[in-house]
């Protein structure tokens, strides 16, 4: 008789699991509908985690002091903080988006963390779906979009110690398989990293199991999440806008949905760097007796993946 399928007993010793305001129903910095932050740190503590990311800027306090007492006293660490960027609209949004991205920065390098996770602007409105330019770039906005992306990492590092992980996202710029790849092409790797969301990335038809096999040393950062096949056909056929088809509950928690996280923390563990993988299941908005339940079963569903 053949033996039955046992999880991975083997540690994925590389691999530093977390969670995000994200997987709380946390889009903004400040918003009725989402879960206020203390309840956020309370409950991602209580369901097993002890890396967080910072969310949007604003939602957790914004004094380096008080979020270190909050934090430390609930044996929290900060992985990364996050930020939005437009680069492709060229030099006429390099102020005010270097103004955004050094407050950011400053937090994320005082709470002793050494990523910021840069998310490109989205072509839709992130609360009305609103169609707000073109999903496809000129060749001359491409251009802007890796330069300035570089000259971003260069800044950050510089001036902050820190490394840029780009996020590709469903409705940005960057999201299947055929803008990543042209995106890495075209950007310097000792420069510019990705931050792998296995959930936006399946979302867009790209398998993450291949990406990192083929641009491993580009990837320096994970997010995990897992879409909702039936959903996701539905999505597509019809062409939800993304804020929608999250309302639909087309971001899933594991293992109902796709990509198999197992195959994917393998992968990663198989590069032989240390990473962070941060689950960051898209829930906005969310009722909010229900992310604890899912971020306790999540948590248990990777420890038996052996992260």
């Amino acid at each position: 008789m053949a033996a039955a399928h046992q999880p991975l007993t083997t540690a994925l010793n590389r691999i530093r699991v977390g969670s995000a305001p994200d997987s709380w129903g946390v889009w903004f910095p400040s918003d009725t509908q989402q879960t206020p932050w203390r309840r956020f740190l309370d409950e991602v503590t209580e369901a097993g985690y002890e890396w967080i990311e910072l969310g949007p800027y604003g939602y957790l306090p914004t004094d380096p002091a008080r979020l270190t007492e909050e934090t430390a006293q609930r044996g929290l660490k900060v992985s990364a903080g996050t930020v939005f960027t437009a680069l492709h609209r060229g030099p006429a949004v390099w102020d005010a988006t270097w103004d955004h991205v050094a407050q950011v920065a400053a937090l994320t390098r005082a709470m002793g963390a050494r990523h910021l996770v840069v998310i490109p602007a989205f072509w839709r409105d992130d609360k009305t779906a609103e169609l707000i330019e073109s999903p496809e770039l000129t060749v001359a906005q491409w251009h802007e979009l890796t330069a300035g992306m570089e000259r971003l990492a260069h800044q950050v590092r510089d001036r902050y110690g820190l490394d840029i992980v780009v996020h590709p996202h469903a409705d940005t710029h960057i999201d299947g398989e055929e803008n990543v790849t042209r995106f890495l092409d075209a950007t310097d790797p000792e420069l510019v990293s990705l931050c792998l969301d296995t959930g936006h990335y399946s979302y867009c038809g790209g398998d993450s199991v291949k990406l990192i096999e083929t641009y491993g040393e580009r990837i320096g950062y994970l997010h995990l999440k897992q879409v909702d096949p039936v959903i996701l056909s539905d999505v597509v056929k019809n062409e939800i806008p993304f804020g929608p088809a999250v309302q639909r509950g087309v971001m899933c928690e594991p293992p109902a949905g796709v990509p198999a996280l197992e195959p994917v923390l393998i992968a990663a563990q198989g590069l032989g760097i240390d990473l962070f993988a941060i689950v960051e299941q898209d829930m906005y908005p969310c009722p909010p007796d229900q992310p604890f339940a899912i971020a306790q079963r999540t948590r248990r569903y990777l420890r038996g993946c052996g992260a």
